[in-house]
């Protein structure tokens, strides 16, 4: 299990250009080394992740924030959406390394995909058929139920076709790649790209040595 960090309050590094792959990478250093590490501690840190990936408005975390759920309840919610998470991780690097995928994640990402598609109502709106979610401030699963939503919409679309991993084999963050020849390499150039880059030419200064 990733060991937990202290630093709460530190923001996340939205750099995935999907919501569900950062979900993914809120554990760092997953194939170590260091030992991973869990960024989603409590479920106030899972409201913050909601919040500031826009899954959920400042209003409704808010709510969530003072709903009368209690502490089992929340610790309940944020199992789900750790158990969403790892399913969807086993998914995508087994896509990404051409390994067949594990039956059994996939079953907890279909029942996953079930229970958030039972959450939503069609409605009419200005004459287009959308899909509403309802109660959004009241439920304390509501983060879960929109992760989960989220994973399915991006694993059944093209897009789950340009779904990469950092090139750098101590960080191997999950991103979209939307670049125009689809081979970015990196999760951001201006960490585990310079940080290989500079790697890279110490190793060839030591050659030359």
């Amino acid at each position: 299990m990733p060991q937990a960090e202290n630093a709460h309050v530190k923001p996340f590094e939205l750099i995935a250009g999907h919501v569900a792959l950062d979900l993914v990478n809120t554990v760092d250093h997953r194939f170590g080394p260091p030992a991973p590490q869990e960024r989603l501690v409590t479920y106030d840190d899972l409201l913050r992740f909601a919040l500031q990936s826009g899954i959920i408005t400042d209003r409704q975390a808010k709510k969530l924030r003072r709903s009368e759920a209690s502490l089992a309840e929340r610790e309940t919610i944020l199992r789900q959406v750790r158990d969403l998470r790892e399913a969807l991780a086993a998914v995508a690097y087994a896509q990404l390394e051409n390994n067949e995928i594990p039956a059994s994640s996939l079953a907890t990402l279909e029942d996953h995909f079930k229970q958030a598609a039972a959450r939503r109502h069609l409605v009419a709106g200005n004459l287009l058929l959308v899909w509403n979610w309802s109660g959004l401030s009241r439920e304390i699963a509501a983060p879960w139920w929109r992760l989960s939503q989220a994973a399915a919409d991006l694993l059944l679309s093209d897009q789950s076709a340009h779904i990469r991993c950092c090139s750098s084999e101590t960080c191997r963050w999950l991103f979209l790649d939307t670049s125009k020849n689809h081979t970015r390499r990196w999760c951001e150039m201006k960490t585990c790209g310079n940080r290989m880059k500079a790697r890279r030419f110490h190793a060839r200064q030591s050659e030359n040595e």
